[in-house]
């Protein structure tokens, strides 16, 4: 029996600590379910890590709407000049062209998943940065799921 036959032997099963982290945009970037990862074709979902202080510099996705959830901690996400305070257990979409940047304003490390849909048509495509990036000289995989 084949993938295309079975659709179960697709599924596989990604390790945060397996996935080396994006540290270029600020905080610890790490996309675990993407196409490069999984296969997937319609979107992916990664961990963002930030310090208290620490951020994700101001960016856009011409192609995609993405969608945050705290899991722990405290975030300040500005989206264009709307400043929103997202706490554990609650969740944002941030719709696809809209500047946003996120910052942790609490004093306890914040943890976040995000979700962005659909795909750019090439990674290259996805990710607009509009503000220097805190690490440019960063080693780690590109945040743009491919």
């Amino acid at each position: 029996m084949t993938r295309e036959s079975n659709p179960a032997e697709a599924v596989q099963k990604i390790a945060l600590q397996d996935v080396t982290p994006n540290r270029r945009r600020g905080g610890d970037i790490r996309v675990l379910l993407s196409p490069k990862t999984v296969g997937s074709s319609t979107g992916f979902m990664g961990i963002l890590t930030l310090a208290p202080g620490e951020y994700v510099s101001e960016h856009y996705h011409p192609y995609s709407e993405e969608f945050l959830y705290a899991v722990r901690g405290t975030v300040e996400a500005r989206v264009e000049d709307k400043k929103l305070a997202v706490g554990a257990g609650e969740g944002i979409m941030i719709p696809k062209g809209l500047r946003h940047r996120v910052t942790n304003t609490g004093v306890d490390t914040a943890v976040l998943v995000f979700h962005l849909c659909p795909l750019a048509p090439r990674p290259e495509l996805g990710h607009v940065d509009t503000e220097a990036l805190p690490h440019p000289d960063a080693v780690g995989p590109e945040v743009g799921g491919r």
